[in-house]
Order: structure tokens, then C-alpha cells, then sequence
């Protein structure tokens, strides 16, 4: 598991703020654990390694700069942006989701986005491609980043000095924000049967296979 408790320690404000920013609007930053790395800076803020104020001041900055970044760069390039092929860092079926996601929620989708990964990574990229109007999307751009980038640090924090001891919590509430957020990834690709069909196959093949 990545060591969110040492990069923080070591990057501080700066890499919070590079994390938070490139999770937000860069392609590279869909795998990045935004979640869990913004609820861990807050616990490690009520332990002394951080001052929440600029913690929260960070991180807010970075993703709502980083959403920005994201929403004009879907407006200049447009849909060639998501041309290329699959990879680590893409993938069409993300896109499709995110998509889906925008149609369903309209401008809204910017702030919930924030707590669903990947399609907060995709979801400023797309409203750029559709030309949403910026005031409307800097609007809900501004509360999706006091939400989230405050929201959760914040949540951390008043655990952290809230609960006696919290420090020997810490890791199994990151495995459960971790699980949290890859659960709606989880259930969208199982919502389809042929991928349900691989699991079952690869689950008969290499794990219940008989001798």
C-alpha cells in the first residue's frame, strides 16, 4: 500500500497541493488516492505534524486550480482529448462513466464528482469538451473544492483529536475510505454481464480449480 503517512510527512503542503491539483484536472492524476491522502494530512494536522489552516488552504487551492486546468483543457482540445488508448492513467470505459454521470447530475456533477474517483478527474475535462459556461462552472467548481479539499481534511482532523489513541485507527479507516472509493468503479463494472462472466471464469480457472 502507498505510504500515505511518509510521502506526507516528507512532500508537505507542496505535494499535498501537487497531489490535490494533477487528481483534479490531469489525466496522470485518476490514479492518484486524493481521498484517503486528504483524510490522512487532517489526522496527521490534529497530531502536530500539520497546521490545518494550511492544510485546508492548500488543498482547497489545489482543486479548484487543478479542476480549472482541467475545464480548459477540455475546452481547447476538445473531444481529442479522450482519443488516445487505454492505458494506466485512461481509460474510455472511465470516460463513458463520467459522461454518464455528467448527463445525469448537469452542473451539479463537478461538485459530486469530488467524492468519486476517476470521474473527478474527468468530470471538469468533460464539461470543458461541452462548453459548460464558465461562471456555472466556477460556481459549483468553488463548493465541490470547500466540500472535498476542506471537507475531508477537516473530518480527519476533528477524528484525529476527537478519539483517544486514534493513531492506531488510522490505517484501517484509510483501507475503509480506499474501499469506499473504489466501490462505485466496482459496481459499475459488474453492472455489465460480461465482465461479471471474466470474473467467473478467471475465479474457476485460478482459484477453485480442482486438482
Amino acid at each position: 500500500m502507498f505510504d500515505l503517512v511518509g510521502f506526507i510527512k516528507a512532500a508537505g503542503y507542496l505535494g499535498i497541493f501537487a497531489v490535490v491539483f494533477s487528481e483534479s484536472g490531469l489525466l496522470v492524476g485518476a490514479v492518484l488516492p486524493g481521498d484517503s491522502l486528504l483524510f490522512t494530512a487532517g489526522f496527521l494536522a490534529s497530531q502536530q505534524y500539520l497546521n490545518i489552516l494550511p492544510l485546508v488552504s492548500v488543498a482547497f487551492l489545489g482543486a479548484v486550480l487543478g479542476d480549472g486546468v482541467g475545464y480548459w483543457m477540455g475546452r481547447k482540445f476538445g473531444p481529442r482529448v479522450f482519443t488516445k488508448e487505454d492505458s494506466l492513467f485512461f481509460s474510455k470505459d472511465h470516460v463513458a462513466r463520467a459522461e454518464g454521470f455528467y448527463e445525469r447530475y448537469g452542473g451539479w456533477a463537478i461538485v459530486l464528482a469530488r467524492f468519486v474517483p476517476v470521474v473527478r478527474t474527468l468530470a471538469p475535462i468533460i464539461a470543458g469538451v461541452g462548453r459548460m459556461h464558465y461562471p456555472a462552472f466556477l460556481f459549483y467548481n468553488v463548493i465541490g473544492g470547500v466540500l472535498w479539499a476542506i471537507g475531508v481534511p477537516l473530518v480527519g482532523y476533528y477524528l484525529g483529536r476527537a478519539v483517544p489513541n486514534a493513531d492506531r485507527y488510522l490505517l484501517p479507516i484509510v483501507a475503509l475510505i480506499i474501499f469506499l472509493s473504489v466501490l462505485p468503479g466496482i459496481t459499475h463494472f459488474l453492472k455489465y454481464p460480461e465482465n461479471r462472466r471474466k470474473i467467473s471464469q478467471f475465479l474457476r480457472k485460478n482459484i477453485f480449480r480442482t486438482s
